[in-house]
């Protein structure tokens, strides 16, 4: 059988103003872009090194 898929549950806790650009855009890459929007993406090596790029602006939970 193949093992199901985990995600990740990512929720933005802190604005990008006065933010590196390179920083906002990850948010925008992730799906995010204002405080309290929560997006489900799939845990995979490319998003987990994005959230650590924004580790201090949002919150990961695992489903």
């Amino acid at each position: 059988m193949a093992e199901a898929k985990k995600s990740l549950r990512i929720t933005q806790v802190r604005s990008s103003i006065g933010r590196p650009a390179d920083q906002g855009k990850t948010l925008r890459a992730l799906g995010l872009g204002k405080i309290g929007r929560t997006v489900d993406q799939v845990d995979n090596e490319s998003v987990r090194g994005m959230i650590f790029k924004v580790k201090h602006l949002v919150e990961v939970e695992e489903l």
